[in-house]
């Protein structure tokens, strides 16, 4: 890649040094390699990178073995203050890469307008039910939409679409040279599956209950309060506090995971080389994650771990107890509408017999049958 030459402003081609005269010595950015170049740019963000950043108090800095740094920020979902530091923070580091804590399932989101983000919370509909049932299954696909439930009362009450901090990391990304974005939660109908396989079946309903009759008020004054703790997990923490298996499946496991892509996205970075023939030569990496705040702590703690996520990512089959409860409940309802509609079919028989004219027309009908 050779860097453009300034053109002529008459459009006619510079003119040539003479043969016989001493010849100019040709622009270095005529030589310039694609390597060459790469590496500018990389000098020149280094530069633009602080090496003391001024950062946050919602970002933890965590060091890997191989010296690469990886910044976490710690969001609430649904937080103005959150989005400037997810901002703050890339602009100070000039990360390598950028995490954000969703999965593929969730990064329409990214690309969306606020406005459009907005409606398309607070719109819970037979369409996107049918969607998730599909995707999730029946149970995992009604919990999906109970949760999405939680998030449209909190959009409803703030007037604030969610997922504000990670827009803001995807634009803050594309503006830093040569930096990468990575999604990095498990993909939500994996814990979903995972989540109702947890249950019994007393459970789920007692679950379920819950999430329908959400409705307390909330103030953004609250969710800048749980700035410690990201108000949407903190609200689910509440009502599955007695479900321990529900919190490892939606919060522990997921933190694991979270771990696992960052250190992942955290690995050396080899520097472009001008010819086969140089050594490779890697540096450490600069990372910033933007997760929610009830994560980090779990995120510590994994730190040091060494991380197998093929465990957290199998859907155990449904025990034999799960099986029957889903058999029973599959039968009492259906037995439940087949009766309705017996005894709203019976019903509706003897009111149209019971109708005057009717019974006229049932008495015309005697009258013109053929007498034998």
């Amino acid at each position: 890649m050779q860097e453009e030459q300034p053109r002529v402003a008459s459009g006619e081609p510079a003119p040539e040094a003479p043969e016989d005269g001493p010849k100019e010595a040709p622009d270095e950015s005529q030589n310039l390699s694609d390597a060459d170049a790469l590496k500018i740019l990389l000098e020149m963000k280094m530069k633009k990178r602080q090496k003391q950043p001024s950062l946050p108090g919602t970002v933890t800095e965590l060091v890997t073995e191989e010296g690469s740094k990886v910044y976490v920020v710690g969001t609430a979902h649904f937080s103005d203050d959150s989005k400037r530091d997810v901002v703050k923070t890339i602009q100070e580091v000039q990360p390598d890469v950028v995490v954000v804590e969703l999965c593929q399932y969730r990064v329409s989101m990214l690309k969306m307008d606020e406005k459009t983000l907005l409606k398309e919370a607070k719109e819970i509909n037979l369409e996107k039910l049918q969607q998730a049932i599909k995707q999730n299954g029946v149970m995992s696909g009604l919990m999906q939409m109970l949760l999405l439930k939680v998030s449209a009362h909190i959009t409803e009450q703030l007037g604030m679409a969610p997922g504000g901090e990670f827009r803001e990391a995807f634009k803050e990304a594309s503006k830093v040279p040569f930096c990468k974005f990575h999604l990095g939660d498990r993909p939500i109908p994996v814990t979903f599956k995972r989540a109702i396989a947890a249950l019994s079946f007393w459970q789920k309903v007692k679950l379920a209950w819950g999430l329908c009759f959400l409705s307390d008020p909330i103030s953004k004054d609250d969710v800048e309060r749980c700035k410690q703790k990201d108000l949407l997990e903190q609200m689910m923490a509440e009502m599955i506090g007695e479900f321990p298996d529900l919190h490892r499946t939606i919060v522990s496991e997921r933190d694991v995971y979270l771990t696992y892509m960052l250190k992942q996205a955290a690995k050396r970075l080899e520097l472009p080389r001008a010819s086969q023939a140089e050594p490779r030569k890697c540096v450490p990496s600069v990372v910033v994650g933007v997760v929610g705040m009830g994560h980090v702590p779990g995120i510590e703690k994994n730190w040091s771990l060494d991380l197998n996520i093929q465990e957290i990512m199998s859907v155990p089959p449904p025990s034999i107890s799960s099986r029957v409860s889903r058999l029973v409940v599959k039968v009492a309802f259906f037995g439940l509408v087949g009766y309705g509609f017996y005894r709203m079919g019976k019903r509706t028989v003897n009111l149209i017999l019971s109708l005057p004219s009717t019974q006229h027309c049932l008495r015309r009908l005697t009258e013109m049958r053929p007498q034998k």
